[in-house]
């Protein structure tokens, strides 16, 4: 029997659901018994079209098989989902899987594609279109609320000018008043200066005629007025007014010009919310302390002088100092692991992969290296620089410090495992971003993807944008003389906030991601700050650079 026709003994009827179903409704796609034709007739909705059903099974395009091109697939097969023949059957490929006759398949599929439609038309496609327009309401509102940032930011812009107008008018008026007094001063001398003259003038007049005269009772009558005249008219002291402008901090005046409260971009999916792509969602925000305190002191052993510090874990401490043994510490001291550096050269400083694996700099062969268990792989040579810092990025880069051989130049690269991605060194007036390297120059990623330079020559962070473009410049708050600043160790938090050590000065500046200061950490005994590392719960670690320990401080209620 034509396999086509056996579908008859197991195709059901639509309507009733228990009898064998030998019609067909081409308009309705139902399989229908004889005795709900009539039924189905009844509906006059639609030009029903009942046919037997081996009529509209002999229209139907049986699929070719791919692997016997001369066969007709009459069956489907469910573990590998592909159309079959009796061939394939033979082959012995599909024993043990479950075969279905394919025009049974087919009405599943066609079941399927029914459903399908059905959501798309009445609930998908409905949904898409409220999207759309709230989507359109969105940016509608979005430019509202854009334009009515901008007309406060101007209008606060133009308050700021009408006080400065009144400052300046106020000064101006100091000025003419003592313009005013200045020139009166002036004039007084003069007049009394011209009259003197005037007296002086009138004098050898008459003197002129008394020595033509010989009227001796003329003569006699002469008082001398030398005397007089030799003193000479008071000489003004004046001590001319200056202007002493004051130096003007922008980073005070943008506290007092006012702040924009962060943007946060949420979608929302049924019920919850997801970070938009690329972002991490932004966390509570948290008041810092006004005292940080000292939670303890963790020990360590074998370095004269130590330098960095890194968390793999809330548990545990990587450190690295001035020999060539990198070693892991639990927070009670306990030494857990030791690693040495494949040359046996000293690291030049040392991070933690988000895989937990730890990455170091060889300064001296000029390479990264990556340790995983007992091995140390080599994943990135130099050629022409030397690195001087890295960091593991949120998305699995590494980015590394490094400068020219002859340490004229500096700059920033980004490494995707050893593919160089991006190089970052000059602004956009084509100046050098970084300074010469005398010390080293130790980087962070923040959370809002800026990479964060401690440019200890430079007595400044240097903080770039994700696209290697400068934001900012921080040169230590506003009441520290700036060549006292020589930034070191550095890292970020949860809060976006940015740590660097100030290590001749025995203090940690806490700066916000927009380079305002936030905070100075001046106590907790504090000796030569050089490494910093936070871990997830924003606890900071702090490598000491002459004492060797490392002291974990609270710095957030």
């Amino acid at each position: 029997m034509d396999p086509r026709y056996s579908a008859q003994d197991v195709v059901r009827c639509a309507l009733c659901r228990d009898a064998v179903a030998p019609m067909y409704c081409n308009v309705c796609h139902t399989h229908l018994c004889g005795d709900c034709v009539a039924k189905h007739f009844s509906d006059k909705s639609k030009v029903h079209n009942v046919v037997p059903l081996e009529q509209f099974l002999s229209t139907l395009n049986y699929p070719k098989c791919p692997t016997h091109p001369t066969k007709q697939c009459e069956l489907h097969c469910e573990q590998c989902d592909i159309p079959i023949c009796i061939s394939c059957i033979s082959s012995g490929k599909h024993i043990g899987h479950k075969q279905l006759e394919i025009f049974a398949d087919f009405e599943s599929k066609k079941e399927v594609l029914r459903r399908d439609l059905q959501e798309l038309e009445k609930s998908i496609f409905p949904k898409y279109q409220e999207s759309v327009a709230i989507i359109k309401t969105q940016k509608t509102d979005q430019h509202k609320h854009s334009q009515k940032l901008t007309a406060e930011l101007h209008k606060q812009g133009e308050i700021l000018r009408r006080e400065i107008n009144i400052i300046i008018q106020r000064k101006q008026s100091e000025i003419d008043e003592m313009n005013a007094q200045h020139l009166a001063a002036i004039e007084k001398q003069e007049d009394e200066t011209n009259k003197a003259l005037h007296e002086i003038i009138q004098v050898i007049q008459d003197l002129k005629s008394l020595l033509d005269t010989s009227d001796v009772g003329l003569v006699s009558k002469y008082r001398s007025r030398i005397a007089e005249f030799r003193k000479l008219p008071h000489k003004l002291k004046i001590s001319l007014p200056n202007f002493l402008p004051q130096k003007i901090n922008r980073e005070e005046l943008l506290k007092q010009f006012g702040s924009l409260s962060r943007l946060s971009i949420e979608t929302e999916e049924q019920g919850y919310t997801v970070p938009s792509p690329g972002a991490e969602s932004s966390p509570p925000a948290r008041p810092l302390l006004d005292v940080p305190c000292l939670v303890t002191d963790i020990p360590t052993t074998g370095y004269d002088r130590l330098y960095h510090v890194s968390c793999p874990s809330d548990e545990e401490i990587w450190t690295s100092g001035d020999n060539e043994i990198m070693k892991l510490y639990n927070l009670k001291g306990e030494l857990l692991k030791s690693v040495q550096t494949k040359s046996g050269n000293n690291p030049k400083d040392i991070a933690v992969t988000r895989s937990g694996g730890l990455v170091y700099i060889d300064y001296l062969d000029r390479s990264i290296n990556l340790v995983s268990g007992t091995q140390i792989q080599t994943l990135i040579t130099l050629k022409g620089w030397r690195p001087l810092g890295l960091c593991s990025t949120s998305t699995g880069d590494l980015l590394v410090t490094m400068d020219s051989a002859d340490g004229k130049q500096t700059k920033v690269v980004r490494y995707s495992g050893s593919t160089e991605k991006q190089s970052i060194q000059w602004d956009d007036q084509g100046n050098p971003l970084y300074s010469s390297s005398i010390y080293n120059k130790y980087l962070s990623e923040n959370r809002n993807l800026d990479i964060c330079v401690a440019d200890c020559d430079a007595r400044a962070v240097v903080v770039v944008s994700a696209a290697g473009k400068l934001r900012f410049r921080y040169t230590g708050p506003p009441s520290t003389p700036r060549e006292s600043f020589c930034p070191f160790g550095i890292t970020t938090d949860s809060q976006a906030n940015i740590l660097t050590s100030d290590q001749y000065n025995h203090r940690i500046h806490i700066i916000d991601q927009d380079g305002l200061f936030l905070r100075l950490i001046h106590n907790c005994g504090l000796q030569w700050p050089f490494g910093l590392c936070v871990d997830s719960l924003d606890n900071l670690f702090v490598a000491e650079n002459n004492t060797g320990k490392v002291k974990k401080l609270q710095y957030y209620k």
